[in-house]
């Protein structure tokens, strides 16, 4: 008896889920419609807005910041990176490399690109114009200064492919690299702060708090020492920091957690401050068998005569035994070559720090084809890890060392001038397959070695290198 009341309640319900399912549909492809609508418009609208630069409207002192954004993330770096530089008191603007014009890079004087990679290494669809139109052009930019973020996914073979075009085109023009191209693998944290590290460093404001706050370890102050007393330079500490036993717990092998060309970021705490403060970033100058992390750091002063935020908290306020919060960051493009070539490590100043793990680690391989050519002010009083170089030398493991002390003679001396005075040795070295790696100061040193490399090696036989991953820099 109940048979067709049931009969009559289900065709009901079914009626109505039909009506209910076409009034979903109807409404989810409404919105998708409006959704469509309203992007080509406001995509429409960008592009009738975009900002076109007139000529001779670019200041002498002003920095463009030049973006490549596929999904947006470009463009959210490139205004995050305007930010800084305006809270640094710099003259910025931000333009899509849509509107960039051979003119435009021939007026400006600084440039910051971000520069997304897409699919298997294609410039993002913005870049097309700039990539048809200027990648195949040869420009006379011998007047500019730039700086390229790379965003990119190791995942995909041509990692932040569409950056290191760009990056190589500039330098064929001549253009002049205001620090080392950064890659960001799928928006790592830690290459973004490396970024702000050099923005800091190119505004002249270091003390602005970190975009995104890092996790950071605890690691003890367990050993410090003056090197350099009575030096006229600044002072120099070596640093050993080792890990607590409760770090040791949950990363049980030690020797997992960096290699040779990694970097330790500090962040400081200083008593005199109460406010975030940046993180600092110091070449290791050990390797884990070492069993700690070693630091040479050199205590900076600020305008003011304060003491740096970084070095200041390292080398004075911290006691020994005190806590310092250390995050080690991988840092391949100064890792070792994939393969056991000759060496020539070329550094001044603590960048011998860099250059004292990459001969650490050799020297734990056996790996004896090694040459270092290191500078500083005095040999009395600034020679930096004499004792090691000697073990290294009385080893084998050391086969040449030149070094250059800029103030034992009358005429200042530095490493790149013994780069020209050993130019047919250099060539040798290289002929025979040799790598070389660069530590030390971006200002002055960086620069100088790199001009002395093209003019002994030439232009196309550095980039050759640099293109095989046989001639490497961490500068700062």
């Amino acid at each position: 008896m109940l048979t067709p009341f049931v009969d009559y309640i289900q065709g009901a319900l079914s009626l109505q889920q039909v009506r209910i399912g076409s009034a979903v549909s109807v409404l989810l492809s409404y919105i998708l419609f409006y959704n469509w609508i309203q992007q080509r418009h406001m995509q429409a609208h960008h592009a009738s807005y975009l900002p076109t630069i007139p000529f001779g409207s670019v200041a002498a002192d002003e920095v463009l910041i030049v973006y490549a954004s596929q999904t947006g993330y470009a463009e959210q770096l490139a205004m995050q990176t305007l930010t800084s530089l305006q809270e640094g008191s710099m003259s910025a603007r931000l333009i899509n490399i849509q509107t960039i014009t051979p003119e435009v890079l021939q007026q400006a004087k600084k440039i910051l690109f971000i520069a997304s990679t897409t699919g298997e290494g294609d410039a993002p669809d913005s870049a097309a114009k700039f990539t048809r139109n200027l990648l195949h052009q040869t420009l006379p930019l011998s007047h500019l200064h730039y700086a390229v973020l790379a965003l990119g996914d190791r995942h995909y073979q041509a990692f932040c492919a569409f950056g290191h075009q760009l990056d190589h085109w500039l330098r064929q023009q001549g253009a002049h690299s205001l620090f080392d191209l950064v890659e960001v693998d799928n928006g790592d944290d830690g290459a973004l702060r490396h970024w702000q590290h050099h923005l800091g460093m190119l505004s002249g404001h270091t003390d602005l708090a970190d975009w995104h706050q890092a996790e950071y370890e605890s690691w003890i102050l367990s050993e410090r020492h003056l090197l350099n007393p009575s030096s006229h330079g600044g002072a120099v500490y070596q640093l050993r920091l080792t890990p607590l036993v409760a770090n040791l717990r949950t990363n049980k092998n030690l020797g997992e957690q960096w290699q040779a060309g990694d970097i330790a970021e500090i962040l400081p705490r200083r008593p005199d401050i109460n406010k975030p403060l940046p993180h600092r970033e110091y070449s290791i100058a050990s390797i884990p068998s070492d069993g700690a992390v070693e630091l040479l750091v050199r205590q900076m002063a600020q305008a003011d005569g304060s003491l740096g935020l970084g070095s200041g908290w390292l080398t004075h306020f911290a006691n020994i035994g005190d806590t310092i919060d250390l995050r080690l960051r991988v840092n391949r493009s100064f890792h070792p070559p994939a393969e056991d070539v000759p060496m020539i490590l070329i550094g001044n100043g603590t960048g011998i720090a860099g250059l004292r793990a990459h001969l650490k680690q050799r020297a734990e391989k056996g790996v004896k084809r090694n040459w270092l050519i290191f500078g500083e002010r005095e040999r009395a009083h600034d020679f930096f890890c004499q004792h090691d170089i000697a073990q290294w030398q009385a080893s084998g493991i050391l086969n040449k060392l030149d070094l250059a002390f800029s103030r034992d003679q009358e005429q200042k001396f530095y490493v790149q001038d013994k780069l020209r005075e050993q130019a047919d040795e250099l060539r040798n070295w290289i002929a025979q397959g040799a790598a070389i790696y660069v530590c030390g100061s971006l200002a002055g040193m960086a620069g100088g070695v790199d001009l002395a490399l093209r003019e002994i090696l030439g232009e196309a036989e550095l980039e050759r290198l640099r293109d095989h991953g046989l001639y490497r820099r961490d500068v700062y």
